[in-house]
């Protein structure tokens, strides 16, 4: 089992923050790069318990596709996603949220485990965490821009 854990702070509202982790738009306007669409289940808008979506994306040179549900959310402090259907053998990202002096800290934490053995394991250790790491990453500084610049003080 692989864990990532990131913490990002953000000078805007909890709720803010909270929501903008959660929006389709935004979490695909963060993942151009990859070309990742949203292309079955919720595919715009806020994500919400019980409610799956269907990424397609680019990594690694092919198109893969992940398809998550909501398992777990309590507004605005946490919820839970995991793998449904995908390339990983298991696959949960926990999203946390905590009120700060100057607006939230956001953290994520991941952890997945890789099929196909040894050949699994090699794989994650040399390209897919830090991959993986690159990509929240990436996301995680896409909601800090957008929701500090959205936010009035």
């Amino acid at each position: 089992m692989t864990k990532i854990e990131l913490c990002t702070l953000i000078d805007a509202p909890l709720a803010t923050v909270f929501d903008a982790a959660r929006n389709i738009d935004l979490h695909m306007s963060s993942a151009k790069r990859t070309k990742e669409i949203a292309i079955a289940g919720k595919t715009s808008g806020l994500i919400n318990l019980y409610e799956t979506v269907t990424w397609k994306g680019k990594h690694f040179g092919l198109y893969l596709k992940h398809q998550s549900k909501i398992t777990s959310l309590k507004y605005p402090t946490f919820f839970i996603d995991e793998m449904i259907h995908g390339h990983f053998k298991s696959f949960k990202h926990q999203h946390i949220f905590k009120e700060t002096i100057t607006g939230t800290k956001m953290i994520d934490l991941l952890e997945y485990e890789t099929p196909y053995g040894f050949l699994g394991r090699f794989f994650d250790r040399f390209f897919l965490k830090n991959h993986l790491t690159k990509f929240l990453s990436t996301r995680n500084q896409h909601i800090k821009t957008e929701t500090e610049q959205s936010t009035i003080r």
